[in-house]
């Protein structure tokens, strides 16, 4: 089974561990993360007219953890914190932060746990919308501050034909589908972290696991045995 994980260089390490042995395995980064500064972070907190009385944080990815301090300051001191995904969760209480919930999924299945605002979401520039639309249709005041950008880059030949190759393809986001979808083929699987970045993948492509989980190495490697179609 030929491999390709397509997460930035550093980031694959606990997707590697997942794959079952035997498994050949080539990282191929399709994304970069620019950070902003933090002092334009900040700024953007502060000309919030609820600065300082968030009552709910939604911090929407890992990549946002290293603004939380920032947060909390414009935030009400018992704000209750919330979490899109198991491993921003982690990434949250490798800082000793406590989460109050996690998502089910989608960032959005957050909304029916959120009841009093205001509610920051921290996290992307291009922030999925599903969540503050359903927050604000219960007539909560929701602000959104980015923290950072997710980027593609420009895949060698060499890279592209890897990712040709594959048998399986990890996606972790949409902006990496958008630089992978015209190279992976019909028959490779692309495995997902979530139902987000599920749902934008199935868009142009079938063959689609969802799910960074501890069952993963035996689903590819039931997948490595299954008889061809």
């Amino acid at each position: 089974m030929k491999v390709v994980v397509t997460r930035e260089a550093g980031r694959n390490g606990s997707l590697i561990e997942l794959l079952p042995p035997g498994a050949t395995v080539d990282e191929v980064p399709l994304t970069r993360t620019e950070y902003l500064d933090p002092d334009e972070v900040r700024n953007e907190l502060a000309a919030s007219s609820a600065y300082g009385t968030f009552v709910a944080l939604v911090v929407t990815s890992e990549r946002s953890v290293r603004y939380v301090d920032l947060a909390f300051a414009a935030s009400s001191p018992d704000v209750e914190i919330y979490s899109v995904g198991p491993v921003t969760t982690d990434a949250l209480v490798a800082h000793d932060i406590y989460v109050t919930r996690e998502s089910d999924g989608t960032a959005d299945t957050l909304a029916k746990h959120i009841n009093t605002g205001p509610v920051l979401l921290l996290g992307a520039r291009a922030m999925r919308t599903e969540l503050a639309s359903a927050l604000r249709a219960k007539g909560l005041e929701v602000v959104s501050v980015a923290c950072y950008e997710t980027v593609g880059v420009e895949v060698s030949a060499s890279d592209a034909q890897r990712v040709r190759d594959a048998d399986v393809v990890f996606i972790g986001a949409p902006s990496a589908w958008s630089v992978a979808r015209d190279l992976v083929t019909d028959a490779t699987w692309v495995v997902v972290p979530g139902s987000s970045t599920a749902a934008d993948v199935r868009r142009d492509h079938d063959r689609v696991i969802e799910g960074w989980g501890a069952d993963l190495r035996t689903r590819l490697v039931d997948l490595a045995n299954a008889p061809e179609a």
